[in-house]
């Protein structure tokens, strides 16, 4: 096993910053043959606007210009890592659609690359991108190369989604009595409010009462919407 590797792997339980395992990514994006790396991760909440993050060391121009022109919106690697998790490599096919964009993205030295998406049990979804500005990537170079880089993104993806959505939940988190928690488990099984009455020998008024507690708590609008984010946010497990 490799030193970066093996660096990484010490990092899965215990880093607590993305910067610290970023910096970890970079280095064995270089090991690889690559002077650019980036990862961009989304966490399904809000179910209505996804939370999304990215880091990378691309030329800062080009950061700056790929949110100026909304570029995430046209870019067809992201598109693909959104539908599909085989890895893919950089070419003038897959750019097709977006030729203005990919002439942009070769000003700024962005030639080659390869790209990999990944996503959890929680709905999160990554990718690992490495690229570079000179040598195109050859059959024999990914045969050589590409478990090791798919061992990356993965590792990438254990490391950073922990970190965030654990981040995400401890702002998000709500303080639930029991009887909240077990009302909206049932209300995930799909009982009504008289269902779940009979079932825990409490009156009606009783159940809404823990609902609408647990509908304030969530910040939510209504019992489908609650118990949606509390499941979401792991209080049902």
């Amino acid at each position: 096993m490799t030193s970066w590797q093996e660096d990484l792997l010490g990092l899965m339980d215990r880093a607590q910053s993305e910067q610290e395992v970023f910096c970890k990514i970079e280095l064995a994006a270089y090991a690889l043959g690559f002077e650019y790396c980036a990862y961009g991760l989304r966490v399904p909440m809000p179910l209505s606007n996804p939370k999304t993050i990215f880091l990378n060391n691309y030329p800062q121009a080009w950061q700056e210009r790929y949110v100026q022109r909304g570029y995430v919106q046209v870019d067809p690697t992201v598109q693909h890592g959104c539908r599909k998790q085989t890895p893919l490599v950089w070419s003038d096919d897959v750019f097709a659609s977006a030729q203005d964009f990919w002439e942009d993205a070769r000003s700024f030295g962005l030639r080659f690359g390869w790209a990999q998406s990944c996503i959890d049990g929680g709905g999160v979804r990554g990718m690992l991108t490495l690229a570079r500005s000179s040598d195109a990537l050859t059959p024999e170079e990914i045969a050589h190369s590409e478990m090791k880089m798919r061992w990356l993104a993965h590792i990438a993806h254990l490391i950073l989604s922990r970190i965030f959505t654990t981040r995400q939940a401890e702002l998000m988190q709500p303080h639930l009595t029991a009887r909240e928690i077990e009302v909206l488990k049932w209300t995930a099984d799909g009982k009504t409010s008289a269902d779940i009455s009979s079932l825990l020998d409490v009156s009606e008024n009783t159940v809404n009462f823990h609902v609408k507690n647990a509908v304030t708590k969530l910040q939510t609008t209504n019992k489908t919407a609650a118990t949606v984010r509390a499941a979401m946010l792991g209080l049902l497990g």
